[in-house]
């Protein structure tokens, strides 16, 4: 496949996203290719941790391939784009739960899919160049791919924020948020690869090249974002943020005027159920796929994708466009799916 390469070199079992020109974007064929991959290498004595770096400077994953979503989606046809989340759900849920290291490189864009696949390892590499966002409820969705567990687990209410608002993280913010665990110069990046795919072993091949990050800007305004982001609903944090008289309040509501009322009202509720002891893997995809499954007929989805992707209008005609989302909206598209429910049963379960 032209998209992606996969093999074996030295003690790592090697994946490698090809599709620079693409900004990565991650296909349902990539998926499969993936998942096949670290099925087979899980029971492979020969292979020691697995490896996953993509090609091309600008990103390592900017999301998942929406064009056949939306064509499908546009046509009637919802059973394509459910089948594509179930299983690279189930692969999310895989790469979290893998009982070899993963070491995932996040050069550049990692968005949405693309933390799917590189922030779920154990050991998650940002350099300087990284910038990484879960920017669905820009496009009607919610932060999926299991990005809502490491949106729960953030600091504070800085998962509720990062959210809605779709912010970038540079490194030292993907550190301080959960999304990565070490910086180390790009510059060295080779040479830590070719250490990790001599020895097998991740943590000695890393050590000596890990250094601390400048602190970012989400880490220096987590009081801000803690204060404003207290709310129990979109509307309380609304209400928060336009009565606050802060440069930092006003910048937040214009990113939020961007992005779906009904998907960041669910982001919110989806955050506030998981955070707790019972948060798991399962239960973050469970919720995800709730609202996933349901987007292209009853939410925002297709008009997201029409308004920034198909047309480029940026002009999206959203559901309560007025930013008042009922509690019913929201229940309706977080409730219990029965029979259709997420299984992440298919090939060697974790």
């Amino acid at each position: 496949m032209s998209d992606i390469s996969i093999r074996v070199e030295g003690r790592a079992g090697r994946i490698t996203l090809t599709r620079p020109q693409a900004l990565n974007a991650m296909t349902y064929d990539m998926c499969t290719a993936i998942e096949a991959a670290v099925d087979a290498w899980r029971t492979d004595d020969a292979v020691a941790l697995v490896l996953i770096d993509a090609e091309g400077e600008r990103a390592f994953c900017a999301g998942g391939d929406i064009a056949e979503l939306y064509d499908t989606g546009t046509k009637g046809d919802f059973a394509y784009g459910r089948t594509f989340w179930a299983d690279e759900y189930r692969l999310n849920a895989k790469l979290f739960a893998y009982p070899k290291p993963v070491v995932s490189f996040l050069q550049g864009f990692t968005m949405g899919g693309g933390v799917g696949i590189g922030c779920h390892g154990s050991h998650r590499i940002v350099g300087e160049s990284s910038q990484i966002a879960m920017p669905e409820c820009g496009i009607g969705l919610v932060p999926d791919v299991g990005g809502s567990l490491m949106l729960a687990l953030a600091p504070g209410r800085l998962g509720e924020y990062l959210g809605t608002t779709a912010a970038r993280m540079n490194a030292g913010d993907a550190i301080h948020a959960g999304f990565a665990d070490h910086f180390i110069a790009e510059a060295n990046w080779e040479l830590v690869k070719a250490a990790l795919i001599e020895t097998g072993s991740a943590d000695s091949a890393l050590e000596r090249w890990i250094t601390s990050p400048e602190p970012g800007p989400l880490a220096q305004a987590q009081g801000e974002i803690d204060r404003l982001f207290a709310g129990e609903a979109l509307a309380d944090i609304l209400n928060d943020l336009r009565n606050d008289p802060s440069d930092f309040a006003a910048s937040t509501l214009k990113s939020l005027s961007r992005n779906s009322p009904l998907s960041m009202a669910c982001t919110i509720e989806t955050v506030h159920r998981l955070r707790g002891p019972g948060l798991s893997i399962e239960k973050a995809l469970d919720l995800e796929y709730r609202f996933t499954f349901r987007a292209m007929e009853h939410g925002d989805f297709l008009e997201g994708i029409r308004a920034q992707i198909i047309d480029k209008d940026r002009n999206p005609r959203w559901k309560f466009a007025d930013m008042n989302v009922p509690a019913t909206a929201v229940s309706k598209m977080l409730q219990p799916l029965g029979k259709d429910a997420l299984t992440l049963e298919g090939g060697d379960t974790p």
